[in-house]
């Protein structure tokens, strides 16, 4: 016994070193019993070896998101990733399993295997279910939403702050609308919800975000006008939100207004006037007289009752557009939303886009805090997390819990997008081609920082608009809210320069832009930031080489020289000669070479220049065979710096006999 253990008797374990008993495995593959053990589940020996179960890959058509990754794109297509690493080879790009590939080597890939490949962007998705089946008991009667629409400055705000009976024109920058606003007024007991839209041609995303909540659209034309460009636009965005069209007359008060002439352009447009026989019901108002105000909301009222049936659900949980979103100081990020169905209440889950939380506060459009917000009022949400993007859902959830998984899925999503459209421009042989004909482009990287997430998505989409090939506009980092000293620290190491958007910097960010040697440039109105960015763009660009013809010689007698060679005694007949200076050689009206004065001599001396009417001796460098009565243009080559991105990075050259 030993520590306290019963000593267990020791078995004998057979010949072999160290008394360890010798164990022959067969190789061979016989009969069970015959040095192999069959094990339970083991497949008869006569069967054969097993066989590999065959994988169908699928065929069809595939749809897949964009930023898919490289293992996900495999799985999808029912294709092994080494046969895509491969292809992505001979393209000069080499992927891992996780990282995301772009729409260009998707469809590229599609090609080469022959596939059928549709990519989902996130902008497609609808996180909005499709129907609501509410009983009828259950629906109530709700505000028409209306947006206002048209060319700029045909009175859209005007009318509108006429309307509310309030000022809002005076605060916008240069008399032009850079938000969306959500207002609300009352006509005979009844309310009716306005969305103002920017009628600046850079906000034709936010415009038609705009037609896309609303239930009837208001196209302002100036009596005095008539119909425009974006008058045509936004005919076009309400046609294809399919909202009716109520058209306001405006500014009859004018002296040159002709609203009938008005009314012709609108029925070439196929917009046909009630009173000339049509389903369009016209207005003519002025919004600064204050006249027939009334006349145009009560015919929104009846294109309301007569053409929509405008009921909601109170009772559901609140879903909604979100129609713009901003982080204020001291409140934090803002968001107004406009309520479609159910009610939304202080308390609630919140989840729009990639951004979610609780609601904290609620406000109407006149500042004033409410509990609660019902179908077809627009309401100021505190409480998330972040500026929610402009355009999204917004939508109650059960808990909070279920609304940051939401918005975290929506961010991934939106993230691998996102570097999935960074990289793109890499596996493209056009752009390639495109980029090795242009000898390269020059980046003007730029962070670009706004007090509403509209406005920047417009900044961003009008900055998309200036093309060149030597040059283009890199944003490569756009959020709402102050310019802070991360932005500041990005510029840096990104060599951008900083745009701001109705926000500025503290003292101490401007501080640490100045040590950074970072430039900031703030603005309010966006035609002078396009115009502004336009102009560091031809900074960019490469001067113009043109030829300025300075002189003309022509060679009157030749002298040889052994150690020079042809020295051409001339007569400069018009502007000068310098040495060093480059001549073309015209030999009965053709150009024979072309080189540069090597040196240039009056009587015995050196000298730099000869001017018209006097003789001088010229020896050509590299060229010898002169002859009298030939033709020495000289000219010079300068660099012209551009001034407009329309200018051709071709020199105009000089008069040619070539």
């Amino acid at each position: 016994m030993a520590n306290g253990k019963p000593n267990r008797p020791i078995r004998p374990r057979g010949g072999g070193p160290k008394g360890r008993r010798r164990v022959v495995i067969d190789q061979g593959g016989g009969r069970p019993g015959q040095g192999q053990r069959q094990r339970p589940g083991d497949r008869p020996a006569d069967r054969g070896p097993r066989q590999p179960r065959e994988v169908i890959a699928p065929t069809g058509p595939v749809t897949v998101e964009s930023g898919v990754t490289l293992r996900d794109f495999s799985q999808a297509l029912g294709v092994a990733m080494p046969q895509i690493i491969k292809l992505l080879m001979n393209l000069n790009t080499m992927k891992t399993a996780t990282q995301s590939l772009t729409d260009d080597e998707v469809q590229l890939i599609a090609v080469e295997l022959e596939r059928e490949v549709t990519i989902k962007h996130a902008d497609d998705d609808d996180v909005a279910p499709e129907a609501f089946e509410d009983s009828e008991e259950t629906l109530e009667a709700r505000p028409p939403v209306v947006t206002i629409m048209g060319h700029v400055d045909h009175g859209k705000t005007t009318l509108l702050d006429a309307i509310r009976k309030t000022r809002v024109v005076s605060t916008e920058a240069g008399g032009i609308t850079q938000h969306i606003g959500a207002y609300q007024a009352d006509h005979n007991g009844r309310r009716i919800t306005f969305l103002d839209t920017p009628g600046h041609e850079a906000f034709t995303a936010m415009r038609a975000r705009g037609a896309k909540v609303t239930d009837i659209a208001v196209l302002v034309v100036a009596a005095d006008d008539g119909v425009m460009p974006q008058t045509k636009e936004s005919i076009s965005h309400a046609r294809a939100a399919d909202v009716p069209i109520v058209v306001a007359v405006n500014k009859i008060d004018l002296p040159d207004a002709n609203p009938d002439r008005v009314l012709s352009e609108l029925a070439n447009e196929g917009l046909q006037p009630e009173e000339w026989g049509g389903d369009v019901q016209v207005a003519k108002v002025s919004a600064k007289q204050g006249e027939n105000l009334d006349d145009l909301l009560e015919r929104i009222l009846l294109v309301a009752d007569a053409e929509l049936d405008l009921r909601a659900n109170p009772s559901a949980d609140a879903s909604g557009p979100i129609i713009e979103s901003r982080l204020d100081v001291g409140r934090g990020p803002v968001a107004t939303m406009l309520i479609h169905r159910g009610t939304l209440k202080v308390g609630d889950a919140i989840v729009a886009g990639d951004a979610w939380g609780r609601v904290r506060a609620l406000y109407d459009y006149r500042g004033e805090r409410i509990q609660e917000a019902r179908p077809g009022v627009p309401v100021e949400i505190l409480g998330f997390d972040r500026p929610p993007p402009a355009g999204e859902l917004g939508r109650v959830v059960e808990n909070e819990r279920r609304a940051r998984e939401l918005a975290q899925q929506r961010g991934e999503r939106l993230r691998r997008e996102a570097m999935a459209k960074q990289r793109s421009g890499g596996v493209s042989l056009d752009k390639l081609f495109e980029q090795m004909q242009a000898g390269g482009v020059q980046d003007l990287n730029i962070v670009i920082k706004g007090d509403v997430q509209g406005s920047v998505e417009a900044i961003v989409s009008e900055l998309g608009k200036i093309q060149h090939p030597e040059v283009r506009v890199n944003v490569i980092h756009t959020g709402v809210g102050g310019i802070t000293e991360n932005d500041v620290n990005l510029a840096a190491a990104s060599t951008a320069m900083i745009v701001g958007f109705n926000v500025r910097p503290s003292a101490e960010v401007r501080n640490v832009a100045e040590r950074a040697g970072v430039e900031i440039r703030l603005y309010r109105v966006i035609y002078q930031l396009t115009e502004e960015i336009e102009q560091a763009l031809v900074g960019m660009l490469t001067p113009v080489e043109t030829e300025a013809i300075i002189g003309e010689v022509e060679v009157r007698a030749l002298f040889k020289v052994s150690r020079l060679g042809t020295i051409a005694g001339c007569m400069v007949t018009s502007g000068l000669v310098r040495r060093n200076s480059t001549v073309r050689l015209f030999r009965d009206g053709t150009r024979i070479h072309e080189t540069t004065v090597a040196q240039l001599r009056r009587f015995k001396d050196d000298v730099r220049e000869v001017t018209e009417g006097f003789e001088c001796g010229v020896l050509l460098e590299g060229f010898n065979d002169l002859r009298e009565g030939d033709v020495l243009e000289v000219f010079e080559t300068r660099e012209v710096e551009r001034t407009s991105l329309d200018e051709p990075a071709g020199g105009s050259g000089s008069a040619d006999a070539s």
